[in-house]
């Protein structure tokens, strides 16, 4: 897995549009547009904790699955089902990727991804967050967004189900235009969930002779 695999991997899986997306009107969005915002802002607050199953896409198209675990703000586990020998988790500040079968532990910032645009407590869309897209699909909607400071790369697009609304996953195109799809299946509501589920330290740190990043 090259190194640009592997960030486009942490890029799709963190991106958790857990926190509120807008409190007030964004510069630019008509009213209509707006009001789906508000939708998924009211349904995304009232997701404190959920679990569920995942099937992610990657940018050559190839696919895999696994168990997801969300906890806002910020937090998040994906244990991917074998043999894939991957785990990847954010604990708020920060996306890590553990590859048994590699031996390789990679971390990456979220302020240095689009992630950051969703993983505050609060993110006010007239303070340097862009929507650039509100589209209606067959079946709900989407929301597509960016850092307006260009400080974050790339893109994060939510979609939603209606009838019940529900958040149905998310793509996340990075600075060269390769996007990662996350469709989330089985997500329900949880509560009580591990706080260890959302640690990851590095497991090369017991044996440092062996790293490799």
């Amino acid at each position: 897995m090259t190194s640009l695999t592997r960030r486009t991997l942490a890029l799709g899986l963190a991106a958790l549009p857990l926190p509120a997306l807008a409190q007030s009107r964004a510069p630019g969005l008509k009213a209509d547009d707006q009001a789906l915002v508000d939708r998924a802002v009211a349904y995304l607050e009232g997701l404190a904790e959920a679990k569920g199953r995942f099937v992610q896409t990657d940018p050559r198209g190839s696919t895999s699955q696994g168990a997801v675990y969300l906890k806002r703000p910020g937090k998040a586990r994906f244990d991917y089902d074998a043999p894939a020998g991957l785990l990847v988790v954010s604990d708020g500040g920060r996306v890590s990727i553990a590859n048994s079968k590699l031996k390789t532990f990679e971390s990456y910032p979220l302020m240095a991804t689009p992630l950051s645009l969703f993983l505050a407590r609060q993110i006010r869309l007239d303070r340097g967050v862009v929507i650039s897209r509100v589209s209606r699909l067959s079946d709900g909607f989407s929301i597509t967004a960016r850092d307006g400071k260009k400080q974050a790369e790339g893109q994060i697009t939510l979609s939603f189900t209606d009838s019940p609304l529900r958040l149905a996953g998310w793509t996340v195109t990075d600075a060269q235009g390769q996007s990662t799809r996350i469709r989330l299946t089985q997500l329900e509501k949880a509560s009580g969930l591990a706080p260890s589920l959302f640690v990851l330290n590095d497991p090369r740190a017991k044996n440092p002779g062996r790293a490799r990043m």
